[in-house]
């Protein structure tokens, strides 16, 4: 499941044990991802925080489906095949359709942006840029956006996403993380709560 050590569920004490009890999921499993930390548990706290926080808190103002979109979109350019899993299937239960969510990986496996609404073209630019070549992210790109209708507000929102998944891509890649054993697609439920991580 990974290249390194981890500690499994079973063998967990103390603050991990605290930790993977709060994130299991409905088939009561941590997943790779998280598990990948297990060997230090504040980076698994931190991991948590930042996720939640990012792509399921109640203050986010943007539809959670481009935030997933876009999750997939930079783990298509990453080519973290984990993420995509994972992520894709999340879209596909908020869309209530997997072709459809299929149809969206295809298209931007193929770089086509023509399912796309003109702002989301706009934010999937943005992110194409800003995971490729960050050096080479200028301020027209953030214009861009706010002229396609987002407010400054949602630009921070759609940076945060893939920010997060730049990090979570390089921790999957750079640790060998399989999907193995994993449930894809669950995420924590209650955007209200940040301590709420009930899956669904």
């Amino acid at each position: 499941m990974t290249w390194i050590k981890t500690i499994s569920l079973d063998q967990a004490e103390g603050r991990l044990r605290k930790l993977y009890e709060q994130v299991l999921g409905s088939d009561g499993r941590v997943d790779n991802i998280l598990e990948a930390h297990s060997l230090r548990p504040h980076t698994l706290q931190g991991h948590l925080v930042l996720y939640k926080n990012v792509l399921h808190h109640g203050g986010n103002s943007l539809d959670k489906r481009l935030l997933e979109t876009l999750g997939v979109w930079v783990s298509i350019l990453n080519g973290c095949a984990y993420c995509i899993d994972h992520h894709l299937a999340g879209l596909a239960r908020l869309l209530g359709d997997d072709e459809q969510a299929q149809q969206i990986k295809a298209a931007l496996r193929q770089g086509d942006y023509t399912l796309f609404e003109p702002n989301e073209v706009a934010a999937l630019r943005y992110a194409a840029v800003l995971t490729r070549t960050p050096g080479e992210v200028g301020e027209e790109l953030v214009e861009e956006m706010r002229q396609a209708g987002f407010e400054d507000g949602e630009i921070l929102e759609i940076n945060q996403v893939i920010s997060y998944f730049a990090y979570a891509n390089r921790t999957v890649l750079g640790l060998g993380v399989t999907t193995e054993g994993d449930t894809l697609g669950l995420s924590p439920g209650n955007a209200e709560d940040p301590d709420d991580w009930s899956h669904r």
